[in-house]
């Protein structure tokens, strides 16, 4: 009996003792596979990645650094994001995104910022002109309030201070804004006919932080615009993110100290001294990249002595597409033109 009890109380241990081999044999083996299964993953990733370190250096060389690595995984991450991106933008053309915004451009503007914000370089002693302008096409009051929810076009007088500050010029202006409210004065800006360039160039700064536009338009304190035609345009060029349009043109550029249109740069325009193509400056709109991009490097983008000149230098270096627009050609008084001169 004794003999048998033990047997039993054998087996029940062997058979105990089995039962954590089993299971710890199990876990080895699905543990083996997902190494595996990991290795094998690694080894496809470093694969992909010393093919595409090679393909882009050129070098043939397979060896792959840390950085290039995680360059390469956030590339990819990149690539799968912009797909998408395409994806939906494609779907949103074929819902006429771009009609949409020509349609609210002629109706009601219902999207979160402007389609475009003018800026109306103007200076002291200039009411009549400003007069002209509020009379002809920009309106005052009510009905530029209703241009600007109406047809998303925001209109300013651009000026700013007297070199004197709080001279009689800086309170003229001032009581003129509180009849009109139409300026954007400019705090940080005297007021010189040759700082001109700098002026339009923190416009567009300032501008580009106040509103969140699709375009922003440089125009003369003695140009008529027509609004509805210039917003009409403007809605056919929503699909280029940086565009710089205008009426473009070249000239000589003049060395000489006592000539009206003297350039202090001109030696670096090359030994032919002709200016790079650029827009004239009676009007010129750029897209909302542009104005992004002069709003952060406003410090270091250096003007000539021409304002339409340094826009286009601005723009020059930069993937940009120039938009050559006879309608733009203020002066030409052609028809169909948008703007003239006066």
């Amino acid at each position: 009996m004794q003999s048998r009890g033990s047997s039993s109380r054998l087996s029940t241990m062997a058979y105990r003792s089995r039962i954590p081999t089993l299971l710890i044999s199990m876990f080895a083996i699905f543990a083996s596979v997902y190494v595996a299964g990991r290795l094998w993953q690694d080894a496809e990733n470093r694969v992909y990645l010393i093919r595409e370190l090679d393909r882009i250096t050129g070098q043939g060389q397979s060896a792959i650094s840390v950085d290039d690595t995680l360059k390469i995984i956030a590339c990819r991450e990149q690539h799968k994001k912009l797909d998408s991106l395409e994806m939906e933008l494609a779907a949103a053309r074929q819902e006429g995104f771009a009609s949409k915004r020509l349609t609210e451009t002629n109706g009601t503007y219902t999207r979160r910022g402007p389609l475009l914000v003018i800026g109306i370089i103007t200076r002291f002693g200039r009411q009549n002109n400003r007069d002209a302008i509020r009379k002809a096409w920009m309106g005052t009051g009510a009905v530029l309030k209703k241009m600007e929810d109406n047809k998303g076009i925001v209109a300013r007088f651009v000026i700013g201070r007297s070199a004197n500050r709080g001279d009689t010029l800086d309170t003229d202006i001032h009581r003129e804004n509180r009849k009109t409210n139409d300026f954007l004065i400019l705090d940080n800006h005297v007021e010189t006919n040759e700082e001109l360039p700098k002026k339009a160039k923190l416009f567009f700064a300032l501008a580009a932080d106040k509103w969140e536009a699709e375009f922003y338009a440089k125009v003369n304190d003695d140009v008529y615009v027509n609004i509805d035609a210039l917003g009409a345009t403007l809605a056919t060029h929503l699909d280029k993110p940086r565009v710089y349009i205008g009426c473009m043109k070249s000239g000589e550029v003049f060395s000489e100290p006592k000539h009206k249109w003297y350039e202090p740069e001109w030696w670096k325009f090359g030994d032919k001294k002709s200016y790079f193509r650029h827009a004239s400056g009676e009007m010129y709109v750029i897209s909302r990249a542009l104005a992004k991009f002069i709003s952060i490097n406003r410090s270091i983008l250096r003007t000539y002595a021409h304002d339409d000149v340094s826009a286009g230098s601005w723009f020059i270096g930069l993937d940009v597409k120039h938009v050559d627009e006879g309608k733009f050609c203020c002066s030409s008084w052609s028809s169909g033109a948008i703007c003239a001169g006066v």
